[in-house]
């Protein structure tokens, strides 16, 4: 199956958001950005990688962290104080997505990418959800960790990334009328899902 649209993955945590753009991008034949995008966003903008993972989906930061952090460590210049460090790195990362989108399809998950391709007219924008029961245990396999902290876990990424996309998108997070198809993973597991997203884009493309 090919394919000539841009998709976008919103995901609760625990729900095999990251796996499914995985191997979606996989059977489509076209490149998969996560965490390659901080990669690509710190090249383009001259900050240090580390930086970008340590604003990474996560609640906005006071003015004040941006402030003691050495400008020029950081590749600025003295116009620094301008804007604060974390709206640097959101905007590095927005003009990043926009730019790969740019090339062609691809699969992006999280870091608002549904919000800076907006004007993109060949994007679909979805967002995988689940029960807690489901992602609480799929947490606890993979971190080798009980329910309950598997579990406490799962709230505290889902609040860092609902504060991080409220923040910045214009859209709620997790609102599903704001996206063009909703997915619960835990009915057809991750494979099926991947499947059903497969039908889905077909039905999109020949629609447009």
């Amino acid at each position: 199956m090919s394919t000539n649209s841009i998709i976008t993955i919103g995901r609760q945590c625990g729900s095999g958001g990251r796996e499914i753009g995985t191997k979606l991008a996989k059977d489509l034949g076209i490149p998969y950005y996560d965490k390659q995008l901080l990669k690509e966003a710190a090249k383009k903008s001259g900050l240090c990688e580390e930086i970008f993972e340590s604003f990474d989906e996560k609640p906005t930061t006071s003015f004040l962290y941006s402030v003691v952090m050495d400008p020029y460590s950081l590749g600025f210049g003295g116009n620094t104080f301008d804007m604060p460090l974390n709206h640097k790195v959101f905007l590095a990362a927005f003009d990043t997505i926009k730019s790969i989108a740019e090339q062609g399809p691809c699969v992006f998950v999280g870091r608002c990418a549904d919000y800076a391709l907006s004007d993109f007219h060949n994007c679909i924008n979805l967002f995988v959800h689940a029960p807690i029961e489901f992602r609480a245990k799929r947490i606890a396999e993979e971190q080798n960790s009980t329910i309950e902290q598997a579990t406490s876990f799962i709230h505290k990424k889902d609040k860092q990334r609902s504060s991080y996309y409220n923040y910045y998108a214009s859209n709620r997070w997790g609102d599903m009328n704001t996206y063009d198809f909703s997915i619960d993973s835990s009915v057809l597991g991750i494979d099926g899902t991947v499947e059903l997203i497969k039908q889905y884009i077909t039905l999109f493309e020949h629609k447009r």
